[in-house]
């Protein structure tokens, strides 16, 4: 991103950022810059997440309404978004929690992004299922027993799932980064999948 173009023909605001800030707007021409654009799918049922052979693709979080996204976004691009991190602060993160407002509260574990829970995950599962080599004779059935226990891994780390996920409003997203103090975790009345609310 740091190669954007500081003038560009259809978006004259593209490229802007705060100092010391990761986030940028960006028209999505500078940002794709000729590459591809792939979906993010959020919401998606159980078997549908477990279906997917690569991490990163899915979530069963539900999006919040746009309104609300671009509200954390733009919010997120005046005050920054916390120092980059591949496992526990990246672009995914960004991503996520602008669409779902939600974050992992054990800072020890995977993190939110699904590739990174992806990197730790397969080799996790290849190394918790050599014992069954001694008990599966075939490698075909190890190859599914490994594959099994790599999709189980990625569901579990998954932000839609996890029970140590809060939803945290934008204004207080530097208390949780540790930015500033701690937050007090207040049950959500509408929220019906048990999430807390930080305030």
């Amino acid at each position: 991103m740091s190669s954007i173009p500081s003038s560009c023909e259809t978006f004259p605001d593209c490229g802007f950022r705060q100092l010391d800030s990761g986030v940028v707007l960006s028209c999505l021409d500078c940002f794709l810059k000729k590459g591809s654009l792939y979906c993010f799918e959020y919401g998606v049922p159980p078997t549908v997440f477990l279906a997917k052979v690569r991490g990163g693709t899915c979530t069963t979080a539900a999006s919040d309404p746009p309104e609300t996204v671009i509200h954390r976004a733009m919010y997120l691009l005046q005050n920054g978004f916390g120092n980059y991190d591949v496992f526990q602060n990246n672009c995914e993160d960004f991503a996520m929690y602008c669409k779902t407002g939600l974050l992992v509260m054990d800072r020890l574990g995977v993190g939110r992004s699904g590739q990174a829970s992806t990197v730790i995950g397969a080799p996790l599962a290849a190394i918790l299922s050599s014992p069954l080599n001694l008990l599966i004779p075939s490698p075909v059935g190890v190859a599914t027993v490994t594959a099994g226990m790599f999709c189980m891994s990625r569901y579990a780390t998954d932000i839609g799932v996890r029970s140590d996920v809060i939803k945290v409003a934008v204004e207080d997203l530097a208390m949780k980064l540790s930015w500033a103090g701690p937050l007090e975790e207040v049950p959500e009345d509408d929220d019906a999948s048990g999430a807390m609310i930080a305030r």
